[in-house]
């Protein structure tokens, strides 16, 4: 599929042009300079065709900025896997150095470049693009990525410089696979790990993540999406706006995924956040991968220290605690391909079934020598269960006399018996008592 990416310096709308285009909302869009730091990647669906869209960050030439050196690598990068460029100026503000700067490396780069005059919300405006020939990139393109004007004629002129593609991408049913965590877990960085290229901009600065961010992962066996979210704050660290826009697209990305893969910072064990975290996907009924980061930092490994620290996540975590938790380092990349086959085997325990006549042959022996405790004097029996079929979690039903007296001490009892029995680490269950 063809890639098209959208750069340019800060601040000249690539990232609402990118939602446009995609008709969504997931990059940021703010009036401050710098919102958006990685590769933002969708699909543009024009006149039967289909390809990619990157919306990178606004490149900054000659700037001292942590952020802006780590940009100006993002675009480099997303340049060189682009098959056509978008370059987006502002005609409110005319032609700038940055944009003779950044004209100068497109023109090296061989690729085809369409120059954007953004912003151009009348057409008084358009007759002021003339300046922008200057950049010697071919005729420059006036809409306005806020109302949508002019964009029709661009992605008409997109899909005459790109070569036909007739390779269909089939991304239905890719399970999804969201890192999450507090800020500066390391979530980037295992991804980073992963993919094995700098894809997503990592620094010391907790929040460098803003946006949520999905990548195509599709080596050794695996197909799936990695999902890096930006860190969730506690709620009265949440001043920027930015900040509350990215806590709520992690929150989504939560909601959208199978799977989650809680990053937890070794040096400074489970927190508060840690668990709020927790107790969202547990909310959501994801699956759960818990990853202790940063061990490499940790100076005793021992096996008393292990079972230490994996005790105190458990009763934190309790009563949930059939979870795997995997001690690994995104930096030095120890047990990082143990936390995939981890995820994906989490993934496949939501697909178990169990049969009937299994499901009875096992629990109804364990519900006869553990009954139900009695209420007001009534006892409660249950003589049959079963699993739900086509659910999207693991589903069981088991059919009593007095369904309403059954307490949720029990329904645990129930679900951990199952537990104990199928493989169903990582994964939530539903235990529903019903009327016989």
């Amino acid at each position: 599929m063809s890639l098209v990416a959208i750069v340019g310096r800060p601040n000249v709308g690539k990232s609402t042009l990118f939602n446009r285009l995609t008709k969504s909302r997931r990059a940021i869009v703010s009036d401050e300079a710098g919102t958006t730091r990685d590769r933002q990647y969708g699909k543009c669906e024009w006149n039967g065709r289909e390809f990619s869209v990157v919306d990178t960050g606004g490149w900054v030439v000659k700037s001292d900025d942590i952020f802006e050196e780590e940009i100006r690598k993002q675009v480099v990068i997303a340049t060189e896997e682009a098959d056509l460029v978008l370059f987006l100026v502002d005609i409110t503000t005319g032609l700038t150095d940055w944009d003779e700067d950044v004209a100068l490396i497109l023109r090296r780069s061989k690729l085809p470049v369409i120059v954007v005059a953004n912003k151009a919300d009348n057409f008084d405006q358009y007759y002021e693009a003339a300046e922008f020939y200057k950049l010697g990139l071919g005729d420059p393109m006036c809409i306005s990525s806020a109302t949508g004007s002019g964009t029709g004629d661009l992605l008409d002129k997109v899909l005459e410089n790109l070569k036909s593609d007739n390779a269909d991408d089939i991304e239905e049913g890719i399970p999804r696979f969201a890192v999450v965590g507090r800020p500066n877990a390391g979530k980037s960085s295992l991804i980073n790990a992963f993919i094995g290229e700098d894809r997503h901009i990592v620094t010391d600065i907790a929040g460098t993540t803003r946006d949520s961010i999905y990548t195509r992962y599709d080596k050794f066996g695996f197909d799936f999406y990695l999902v890096d979210t930006a860190g969730i704050r506690r709620k009265n660290k949440v001043s920027e706006d930015l900040e509350f826009y990215s806590v709520m697209r992690s929150i989504r990305a939560i909601e959208n995924s199978d799977v989650c893969i809680l990053m937890i910072d070794a040096t400074r064990g489970i927190e508060a956040q840690d668990m709020n975290i927790f107790q969202l996907i547990q909310k959501n009924n994801k699956s759960l991968v818990v990853v202790v980061n940063k061990w490499d930092l940790v100076d005793n490994k021992d096996q008393v220290v292990i079972k230490t620290f994996e005790n105190a996540i458990r009763e934190r975590m309790a009563p949930f605690v059939d979870f795997p938790i995997i001690f690994a380092s995104a930096l030095t990349k120890q047990r990082i391909f143990k936390v995939l086959e981890t995820a994906k085997q989490v993934y496949l325990n939501r697909t178990n079934k169990v049969s009937t006549s299994k499901l009875n042959e096992v629990m109804l022996p364990l519900i006869e020598a553990y009954p139900p405790p009695s209420v007001k004097g009534k006892y409660i029996k249950i003589k049959f269960c079963m699993q739900v079929p086509e659910t999207q979690i693991p589903t069981f039903v088991f059919y009593a006399n007095l369904p309403q007296y059954v307490k949720e001490p029990y329904r645990r009892f129930l679900e951990n018996k199952i537990r104990e029995n199928w493989q169903m680490t990582g994964c939530p269950i539903n235990v529903f008592i019903r009327q016989k």
